[in-house]
């Protein structure tokens, strides 16, 4: 007779070699077919075996989907079988189905083709886009690594070059070294090779142009076979229309995208009010700021459902580039002081930036915050005045249906994890982390204070990128 241990052991050895096939068909239905698969949001590339498992245990405890990794597996492999147009597809909902339906079908493919028979793009046949990374500090190089890590087929968002001022040796080596390695995000999984001779660098296969320019107008991206490009300014330097205006004097450039909150240019939280956009008409764009995104997803489910009569924002941020790493002079107050080993307060716009997103906020909030001695990961605390009356388990329960269905799944990320810290959020795809641990509110039920953490430089890339697919209507049909 087995004892606990070894039945134990095997059916753990059956459910990692689904997972193997799981990973394998991923990979085929990715570059093959240019059809990507989620698990209930998350992605399912570039992760591990045990990642994958730990995935569908996800399932069972937040999402109340007691999905296997054999039906995934075997419902990715009946997708590699059918003919499908380029996708993106949420195995875990289709899991999920198929567990409650399949008395209806005479088989896993007859499931699927009735499942993704109205399957459509969104905007007709996808034409690929050039893509310019105008700078490359920390955001421009997380763009750069999911750019290249969504590039499949090459049917989407194509990384073309890099902008930044000099490109000697010297400085491709160090740059590509920047990119190879991270000291908050860890290495890249990819290949990273300087292509000096070239000005280039070679990332994963796909060449790169590295170029120097102090203006942007001074750049013809035509002569290395880059047009209709969409650039991505995260340099911090030009914030308004007519300075962002520059860069469509350069032949090749059509659209531009700020990674920071822009002056006289619709600032978008993607998932939220991209919909408002004219994007024949209008070719500049503001992604906003990583709390602004981070704040915004929670605040609309609140507001929507029970009304904020006012309410205060305090963010608790991982100091950045900007602040000084030994006390020197600043221009703006305290930042001066060493970050390393300082609290420091200072101002931020997500108050105001935030009633841009959701106008019928304007004038009900204020906004403050706190640079911590952290090099990524920031917590937004939301004390909120409600119109209506709620409790703890009926907002939490209100956050995590829109963190499942609707149009936040990619935005909201529900957490259920009592012992979380800010560690345990990099690398989030999610640009709002909901701690529903952490919710309190008052016995009145008319005052709740809610913890949204976000990685600041990743899950605020993943909405830059997301922004920059919608402008440029590269968007696939969904199965979401």
């Amino acid at each position: 007779m087995e004892i606990g241990y070894e039945k134990g052991l095997k059916v753990q050895l059956k459910k990692e070699r689904a997972a193997v096939k799981l990973q394998n068909k991923v990979g085929e239905l990715l570059y093959d077919k240019g059809i990507e698969l989620v698990l209930f949001r998350n992605h399912l590339t570039d992760i591990t075996i045990s990642e994958i498992l730990n995935l569908h245990e996800y399932s069972k405890k937040v999402v109340s989907q007691p999905i296997d990794v054999f039906t995934t597996s075997e419902l990715a492999a009946c997708l590699l079988e059918m003919d499908l147009i380029p996708a993106k597809m949420d195995i875990g909902k289709l899991a999920n189905e198929w567990i409650i339906e399949q008395g209806e079908y005479s088989s896993k493919k007859d499931f699927l083709s009735s499942k993704l028979s109205l399957l459509k793009p969104e905007h007709g046949d996808i034409e690929p886009r050039d893509v310019v990374l105008y700078g490359f500090g920390r955001i421009g190089r997380l763009a750069a690594r999911e750019l290249i890590k969504q590039a499949g087929k090459g049917q989407q968002l194509r990384l073309r070059a890099i902008v930044t001022r000099g490109n000697s040796e010297a400085d491709i080596i160090k740059r590509a070294s920047l990119l190879r390695n991270d000291s908050v995000h860890g290495a890249f999984k990819g290949s990273v090779i300087e292509d000096t001779a070239n000005n280039a660098i070679i990332i994963n296969g796909q060449k790169v142009h590295m170029i120097s320019a102090s203006n942007p107008e001074d750049i013809d991206y035509s002569e290395y076979g880059i047009n209709n490009a969409l650039v991505i300014d995260n340099t911090g330097v030009f914030t308004n229309r007519e300075a962002l205006s520059r860069h469509l004097q350069s032949n090749g450039v059509s659209k531009v995208l700020l990674t920071a909150p822009g002056k006289e240019i619709p600032n978008i939280v993607y998932g939220i009010n991209q919909h408002d956009l004219d994007i024949e008409n209008e070719n500049i764009y503001s992604a906003a700021s990583c709390t602004t995104n981070a704040i915004s997803p929670v605040l609309k489910v609140v507001n929507d459902k029970y009304g904020i009569q006012k309410g205060h924002i305090e963010t608790v941020h991982a100091y950045t580039n900007d602040q000084n790493l030994l006390d020197n002079m600043h221009k703006k107050p305290r930042r001066g002081r060493s970050a390393a080993i300082n609290m420091v307060i200072t101002s931020t716009g997500a108050g105001k930036a935030v009633t841009k997103v959701i106008p019928d906020l304007k004038d009900k909030l204020t906004a403050n915050a706190v640079r911590v001695p952290t090099p990524n990961g920031s917590l937004a605390i939301l004390s909120l005045e409600l119109h209506k009356e709620t409790s703890v388990d009926e907002i939490n329960k209100t956050v995590q249906h829109e963190a499942l269905n609707g149009d936040l799944v990619n935005q909201i990320y529900f957490s259920i994890d009592s012992e979380l810290v800010s560690n345990d959020i990099i690398g989030n795809t999610c640009c709002a982390v909901y701690d529903s641990k952490a919710t309190l509110a008052s016995k009145d039920g008319k005052s709740v204070i809610l913890y949204t953490w976000y990685d600041n430089e990743y899950g605020y890339t993943k909405q830059v990128i997301r922004l920059a697919k919608y402008i440029t209507k590269v968007r696939r049909a969904i199965y979401y």
